[in-house]
């Protein structure tokens, strides 16, 4: 990522972000809202500070950061955008001395994948709204809204078009999102962000106990607290504490039944016969140019060039899996230990 974003500043690319720094699957693995803000934000200082130990300025990078969370429907969800805002314009103006514009946190929201369930999945659609409304009324920067049928198979084109209907209602309809912040001000709200943000800081001060993000991984420090706060949430999902309606109460006559998807959307034998034909041609076409091209990338990673810059010209006449191969054949391939 350091490569990523040297070759940004290098060649003055703005207006696209370098990296999305995501708390998304960290959320969807089984973490609760304050443990994937604090891990989230915590991998981004983490970033910065790997930056500026390249000799990059703050100025020139912070801008180019984006972050990326899930939105179930905990309360703490309503505030996580504010919070995030809150603790990153603080450090990049107080710590790094960072201009107006990098202190501006920009971040994309996802309604919950975790809170799509296959029991009653027309029920998917009213846990995605009201996702949608604390992130758009939280001023998120953009939003993606899940279709229904995510529960079991790959969304269909009507549930697409319901999950983006969710979004147009809210912004084109709902009078009260036409106005900026429409809940601030509001006691539970602010009491909420200070809350939550004495949460997460409080979490950043467990992290640097040991050792910071790459010490606390090496402890599997991360991993271990999601899986604790997964079982936990899935332990009162199956006691019933934490009521999900049409899955563990208020049941329908049938008890709700599992559903079962009709068709599962898969790529046809001539689909699949074509992308093989197109990388055959590719690879065909390279011949030697490619071949020297994988030989380069190979030197860049074993001198510890410029990576990102390499790989730029590499992709013009390299398949994925060609150049995923040549660097396994010089750096290795990570096996995580479980």
């Amino acid at each position: 990522m350091g490569d990523v974003q040297e070759y940004f500043i290098q060649r003055q690319v703005r207006n696209f972000y370098s990296v999305s720094i995501s708390g998304y699957h960290i959320a969807e693995a089984g973490a609760n809202p304050i443990s994937q803000l604090a891990f989230t934000l915590a991998n981004g200082f983490t970033f910065v500070e790997y930056y500026l130990s390249r000799g990059m300025d703050i100025n020139d990078f912070a801008p180019n950061l984006s972050f990326f969370f899930s939105n179930g429907v905990d309360a703490e969800y309503a505030v996580i955008g504010r919070v995030a805002r809150r603790i990153w314009a603080k450090a990049m103006k107080e710590k790094y001395g960072a201009n107006e514009r990098s202190q501006m946190l920009k971040y994309h929201i996802q309604t919950s994948g975790r809170s799509l369930h296959a029991q009653e999945i027309s029920f998917n659609d009213i846990r995605t709204t009201l996702q949608a409304l604390y992130a758009i009324y939280d001023n998120c920067n953009s939003l993606h809204t899940n279709a229904y049928d995510e529960a079991i198979t790959t969304p269909t084109e009507e549930s697409v078009r319901r999950a983006v209907a969710i979004q147009m209602i809210i912004n084109h309809e709902l009078g009260l999102a036409k106005n900026e912040n429409p809940l601030q001000g509001s006691f539970i709200i602010e009491e909420l962000t200070d809350l939550v943000e004495e949460a997460v800081l409080s979490e950043f001060d467990r992290i640097t106990e040991r050792g910071g993000v790459l010490g606390a991984m090496e402890t599997m420090y991360q991993r271990s607290k999601i899986q604790e706060e997964s079982l936990y949430y899935e332990t009162l999902k199956h006691t019933g504490e934490y009521p999900i309606i049409g899955v563990n109460t208020f049941l329908s006559r049938d008890g709700s039944p599992t559903i079962i998807p009709q068709e599962v959307i898969r790529s046809t034998k001539e689909e699949k016969e074509y992308q093989i034909q197109t990388v055959e041609n590719l690879q065909k076409a390279a011949g030697d140019i490619g071949k020297q091209k994988l030989r380069e990338l190979q030197l860049a990673a074993i001198q510890n060039k410029n990576l990102f810059s390499q790989l730029m010209e590499t992709v013009k006449f390299c398949t994925l899996g060609q150049i995923t191969r040549a660097l396994y054949e010089v750096g290795g391939q990570y096996r995580r230990n479980m």
